[in-house]
């Protein structure tokens, strides 16, 4: 498969690409900590005609700029660096490696529509957007309203860049063929309009004029954009998926996670039959016991959704589980969801209407960024987020692999058994979508089949029930490749690093504690989960590019 180039060639890449000369070795941490601030300034598209340019001649500049940067991290002697110094380069070159995939094969700008959505309602629960992004968002959910003068200036010409992105965008897509990619950006691209019309209803009429004349010009310019798309996608017929070696490479050489498409095909299979098996023995074992009743009211779930915060908050804290921090209840708390009738529930307000604590768990997302927010990273890499979800196998893996974690700690003991069912049915929706991921990928499926797959493997036929959570998230899998496998494939590689941290621990002599386990996981950073198991064990060899994969 291919790989990155080794320095020797780099070297001669960087010439013929345009650089004055080879970059001098160096062996100062700091001249690595230099790099990925200039490789950022780098990354990020320049302005062009009042939008970010992602135009054919300027990602063709782009990449062959890439070679340079390139060189100078190659030119970088790490041999004395301490484990966590390496670990960063490595951070660098995975998110090279990102652009380099970006602008060969996965050209976002060029064939997914939805790359050009730029209002967002909502943050993210994981360091940055799921999917690829553009570098002009407009990030509402920052914004406290009303608005301040300040704040409204702001706005305006944030709100200013859309119009001509969205005019760019006609012209950087007119290529695309890729059919799934297509029809899903259109239901995105809708989505900005509604969210555009709530902007100008919450603003009111006596806002300034230029916010007001800036929201009804970007509503415009998106009605036009989705008009487009609506009337170009019939001619749209070609595949979407990467197909399974840029897959592979992707996934090891941007996330670093150690497998294969094939891999992660037979983990993914094995994790659905397993949580059916678990679940069907969980349902026997329970069989004399009520069911789990939804609450019917507002009242009545905020009082269980309350209760159980605080039963998980405890639980956490008296039986060691994980270092309880001052602002992790408050992280949580400020997620506790509301009471959604039963017509409308998705699958994960199903499960939060029966026992709210499994998705709770899966909360371990908010912790994160809490941390991020309140304890930086001492290393300016991993201060912020990774480019390209390179955090994924850490912030999925970690959010799901505790679901099932908490659940052998005990968290569900006496009058909650009945929960452990909800953490089953949990893991098997989350493996079956991404088996149908995988195989939409492989081009071995459209998104409509993807979407079967999950809908059917998932028990109960709790997928069933909400058509639109099943169709963002087959979309957002086919947008950003890993993402979808994710959550079982990083939930794999934590008990990986659990098992390794451990029987290192036996072989010393010494204790293994759980709470003490995710202090270290946690001070390592959002970053993969192939590098986290290098700096707590030694253990290198699931970083794939130490593998030579």
């Amino acid at each position: 498969m291919p790989c990155p180039l080794p320095r020797t060639l780099l070297a001669v890449v960087c010439l013929l690409a345009g650089c004055q000369t080879t970059p001098p070795s160096s062996s100062d941490y700091a001249d690595l900590v230099t790099l990925f601030e200039d490789w950022r300034n780098f990354e990020r598209a320049p302005i062009r005609d009042g939008a970010p340019d992602y135009t054919s001649a300027r990602i063709s500049r782009a990449f062959t700029g890439l070679a340079g940067y390139r060189a100078r991290l190659e030119a970088l002697d790490t041999t004395n660096w301490s484990v966590a110094q390496q670990i960063d380069w490595h951070l660098v070159e995975a998110e090279m490696n990102g652009f380099d995939f970006n602008c060969r094969v996965l050209r976002p700008w060029a064939r997914d529509p939805a790359f050009y959505l730029s209002v967002w309602t909502h943050q993210s629960d994981v360091p940055a957007h799921e999917g690829p992004t553009h570098h002009a968002l407009v990030e509402l959910w920052q914004y406290d309203f009303p608005l301040s003068v300040e704040a409204a200036a702001r706005l305006t010409t944030e709100l200013w860049t859309i119009s001509p992105l969205l005019q760019q965008a006609r012209g950087n897509l007119a290529a695309s063929n890729a059919r799934d990619l297509w029809i899903g950006g259109i239901r995105t691209m809708r989505g900005q309009i509604d969210a555009l019309e709530s902007l100008g209803e919450r603003v009111g009429s006596d806002a300034p004029p230029g916010l007001l004349l800036a929201i009804g010009e970007a509503r415009d310019a998106t009605v036009d954009f989705v008009a487009w798309l609506e009337a170009e996608a019939p001619s749209k017929t070609g595949p979407s998926g990467l197909g399974k070696a840029d897959y592979t490479w992707y996934l090891q050489n941007v996330h670093l996670v150690p497998l294969t498409w094939e891999d992660e095909v037979r983990l993914l299979e094995r994790e659905l039959a397993r949580a059916w098996n678990s679940l069907k023995l969980e349902e026997h074992r329970n069989r004399d016991l009520p069911e789990l009743e939804p609450v019917t009211s507002p009242a009545e779930y905020d009082a269980r959704a309350d209760a159980a915060a605080s039963r998980l908050m405890t639980f956490l804290d008296q039986h060691e589980v994980l270092p309880v921090l001052p602002n992790m209840e408050p992280a949580l708390r400020e997620h506790l969801g509301r009471f959604v009738p039963a017509a409308t529930r998705n699958f994960f307000w199903i499960t939060a209407h029966l026992d709210p604590i499994p998705l709770y768990t899966h909360f371990y997302h908010w912790w994160d960024l809490a941390q991020i927010r309140d304890e930086p990273h001492p290393s300016p890499i991993r201060r912020g987020a990774l480019l390209y979800n390179i955090f994924d196998s850490r912030a999925e893996g970690t959010a799901t692999g505790v679901e099932e974690m908490f659940l052998h700690a005990g968290l569900y003991d006496g009058e909650f058994r009945r929960s452990r069912e909800i953490v089953w049915i949990l893991l098997a929706q989350r493996a079956a979508r991404g088996l149908g991921s995988l195989w939409a990928h492989a081009n071995e499926q459209t998104a409509e089949e993807a979407g079967m797959v999950h809908q059917e493997w998932t028990p109960r036929g709790w997928m069933k029930t909400e058509p639109e959570l099943l169709l963002f998230e087959q979309h957002l899998y086919l947008r950003q490749p890993g993402y979808g496998t994710s959550y079982v494939t990083g939930k794999y590689l934590l008990e990986r690093l659990v098992a390794e941290y451990a029987r290192q621990k036996e072989l010393a002599g010494e204790p293994f504690v759980l709470s003490d386990f995710f202090a270290d996981l946690n001070a390592e950073g959002v970053i993969p989960l192939s590098l986290i198991h290098w700096a707590l064990t030694g253990d290198d060899s699931l970083v794939p590019t130490r593998r030579g994969l």
